[in-house]
């Protein structure tokens, strides 16, 4: 019955869900972390950037992959702060940038999505064929939160490396949380993301004004009008509903069968209830589920360097190596 009680207490300022939410993804300030890219080469004729840091005591033998959220990259301070964290705990971290997010164009119309876990498959296989590590982990925030649910029970042949995975204010249910991100409350990161998005389509039109106008790119005024024109249309879905369906964690997470750790606040505006699935939890003795009172999304706030999930993360994985 893995459903931990958590140990989380924040300051009371970061009790408030647009508090905690806002200030980790805009001002929390986190130590310079060097990071070296790599380009990774995908069979279709794309690529993705993996911004690499290293173990900052030792050539380390354990490896840490990041996935970040939508409109994200391996630049935000959630992605940096983690990444220090397990740098100073001597873990090598790899952070994903998904296709088009690191800055510049990918070469396909397609990009990335909540679901797209044959990208994930295919970089834990190059990181693992490069250097032989023994152990490798993957936190995920947010949209690569679902992802990484997503990738541990969907049946994929996973190698005897992936030792544990933790995923973070994840929408499992990705239709119930888009209804979730249109609440009112919600209109400042609702229409922030619609914004970003919409100028990444502007920028996709220009190099492919075959697939999609400004006309199209115009009329979209919320999220899900932007998944039904381009997200599920550019990667082979049928509709946006169709994508929310066969995308979302929570028909995979019964059949993860390695530890993995979901840590989603109760006062997360950005999650569906149905996104902490507590009834799973009970029953898959390797799917473990904390689900703090306060956090906000991607939050998490402490009165030190660390946020709390940066140190759960560390110390789950690390009782699984």
């Amino acid at each position: 019955m893995p459903i931990l009680e958590s140990t989380y207490n924040p300051p009371y300022i970061f009790r408030n869900y647009h508090i905690s939410t806002i200030y980790a993804a805009k001002l929390r300030s986190v130590k310079a972390v060097p990071q070296t890219r790599e380009r990774l080469q995908l069979e279709d004729g794309d690529f993705m950037d993996i911004d690499w840091s290293y173990a900052s005591s030792c050539s380390s033998n354990k490896v840490l992959v990041v996935l970040h959220g939508l409109d994200g990259n391996a630049q935000r301070p959630y992605v940096l702060g983690l990444a220090h964290y397990f740098n100073h705990h001597g873990w090598d971290v790899a952070a994903i940038n998904f296709r088009g997010c690191s800055g510049e164009i990918n070469n396909l119309y397609r990009s990335y999505n909540a679901g797209a876990s044959e990208d994930l498959n295919h970089v834990v296989t190059s990181i693992l064929s490069i250097k032989k590590y023994e152990s490798l982990a993957i936190n995920g925030f947010s949209l690569g939160g679902n992802l990484l649910l997503k990738y541990l029970g969907e049946g994929n042949n996973l190698p005897k490396e992936l030792k544990a995975g933790v995923a973070i204010s994840a929408p499992c249910d990705l239709h119930a949380s888009l209804k979730k991100l249109d609440e009112g409350r919600n209109w400042i990161y609702s229409k922030r993301f619609v914004m970003q998005l919409k100028k990444q389509l502007f920028l996709r039109e220009k190099h492919f004004p075959e697939e999609i106008t400004k006309e199209q790119i115009d009329k979209c005024t919320n999220l899900y009008a932007i998944d039904q024109l381009y997200t599920s249309q550019a990667h082979g879905f049928a509709d946006a509903l169709e994508y929310y369906e066969k995308s979302s964690a929570m028909s995979f997470i019964p059949t993860i069968h390695i530890p993995t750790l979901l840590i989603n606040a109760k006062n997360d505006g950005f999650l569906s209830e149905n996104s902490s699935p507590k009834e799973i939890a009970q029953n898959n003795p390797d799917f473990y589920l904390e689900t703090p009172e306060y956090g906000g999304h991607v939050g998490f706030l402490q009165k030190k360097e660390a946020t709390y999930t940066e140190e759960r993360a560390l110390e789950f994985i690390t009782s699984h190596l």
